[in-house]
């Protein structure tokens, strides 16, 4: 008799069911770390933002908080602070990539608002959605010049648009 070399049909089956098994428990986790991650980064950006809003106010008192998200940044299509230094348009306090408006699975806006008599703004927010709802993140987060993080479940279509001043102030802090 020959002897046989190798793995039977049934041996490489069982073998390739428990891979099946094993995917199947683990592949679910993972996409839950996954989004974990995301909402983490997302409410670490927000304050971030905050923080960059305070230290604009601070930096540009004429002005107050900034306008966008983008002016917080290097400025457009800048990936390092230009060579002139820091000005309104172009603070220089957040990264390209948070003043573009897009991190991590989620999309970012930041507005000031409510300018005083001398036109510097006096309030603003600083919103962060999941760009893909169930996907990237399952949280929305926002904060204002109170400088403390709030969190929602946002609703199919929540865009950085959609998230209000008055909305934010009732939302959930991240601390409670």
């Amino acid at each position: 008799m020959r002897k046989q070399k190798g793995f039977s049909l049934i041996e490489l089956l069982i073998v390739v069911a428990i891979i099946l098994i094993i995917a199947a428990i683990a592949i679910p986790n993972l996409l839950r770390a996954r989004i974990a991650a995301n909402e983490s980064s997302a409410a670490a950006s927000i304050r971030t933002i905050d923080t960059a809003m305070l230290s604009y106010q601070t930096a540009f008192p004429n002005t107050g908080y900034s306008a966008t998200i983008g002016a917080l940044g290097p400025g457009a299509g800048n990936t390092t602070c230009p060579a002139a230094g820091p000005a309104v348009a172009n603070a220089c306090i957040i990264d390209n990539v948070l003043a573009a408006g897009a991190k991590s699975g989620y999309n970012f806006g930041a507005t000031g608002g409510t300018p005083n008599a001398a036109g510097a703004n006096t309030t603003f927010l600083a919103v962060g959605v999941p760009s893909n709802l169930n996907t990237t993140g399952v949280k929305g987060f926002c904060g204002m010049e109170d400088n403390v993080v709030r969190f929602v479940n946002p609703s199919p279509g929540t865009t950085v648009a959609s998230i209000t001043l008055a909305n934010c102030q009732g939302y959930t802090s991240i601390g409670q």
